[in-house]
């Protein structure tokens, strides 16, 4: 395990892979930690510097004040990238991930080689999903909404035939620290970059699990149809996580892109 202090908060990272290589950071969603991208650094750390991190509030990071925007989260990512000498990496976020990858990219496009937006939006939900949301948290805890994030995050296939698994990350959720969980949906709840999408100039990469019940299909294409010349690819036999469900496709797709980024 290694932690840094990054914009004062202790963070905990894994910096894996050659360090000549090209850098890949990658981002989590909400409720998870970096072990969500675990089978997916493993394929690619041969190749690329490939960084991941718990952000404030999850896993093993501090959790900071109880109220966060987008740019706190964004800052975090900046001041681990700086601690760690990134000067400029393909940034793939996943969710409230991608969110923060183009709030990023709003405060520092010259830290970008690329930009990969995966099950993610510029806009994500509305005021009265996340007063929901934010309540029964409130009232019972992430216990309270874990059984239905499984559902977004899974397919119906891998919730059937995987249900060891399932429970290991459905563990991983519940164990959330509840601040920091809460913190991140209002975030979430507060984070519009919809009038920033058309000013992302680096190469951009749009990726959807085709049953992700969390940032559907469609929403996901309307955010790469807002960033000049993005790509857009569905990834099949995944929910809102393609890389645990589909790791090789995911590392692919990633290893495609910051590629072609690097050499842009």
């Amino acid at each position: 395990m290694s932690f840094i202090r990054a914009n004062g908060g202790v963070v905990h990272y894994r910096d894996e892979g050659p360090r000549a290589g090209p850098p890949i950071v990658l981002v989590n969603a909400l409720g998870s930690d970096l072990r969500i991208w675990d089978e997916v650094a493993a394929r690619l750390a041969g190749d690329f510097r490939v960084v991941r991190y718990d952000k404030r509030g999850h896993g093993l990071s501090e959790a900071g004040p109880g109220r966060a925007d987008m740019a706190d989260y964004a800052r975090d990512l900046a001041g681990l990238l700086d601690a760690l000498g990134v000067a400029r990496a393909t940034v793939a976020g996943l969710s409230i991930g991608g969110l923060i990858a183009q709030e990023l990219y709003r405060q520092s496009p010259e830290r970008f080689a690329g930009l990969v937006l995966s099950d993610t939006a510029a806009k994500i939900g509305d005021d009265a999903s996340w007063n929901a949301r934010i309540a029964a948290i409130e009232a019972g805890g992430v216990e309270a909404v874990a059984d239905g994030v499984m559902e977004r995050w899974f397919t119906a296939d891998f919730r059937a035939r995987r249900r060891d698994e399932l429970t290991g990350w459905r563990t991983m959720l519940v164990r959330s620290p509840k601040q920091g969980y809460l913190a991140a949906c209002g975030a979430l709840k507060r984070a519009d970059l919809r009038p920033f999408a058309g000013t992302i100039a680096v190469p951009t990469l749009c990726l959807a699990g085709d049953e992700d019940g969390s940032t559907p299909v469609a929403l996901v294409r309307e955010t790469a149809a807002m960033i000049p010349g993005a790509g857009f690819e569905i990834i099949a036999g995944a929910g809102h996580i393609p890389g645990i469900e589909q790791p090789e496709a995911t590392a692919g797709w990633l290893a495609r892109h910051a590629r072609r980024a690097a050499a842009s």
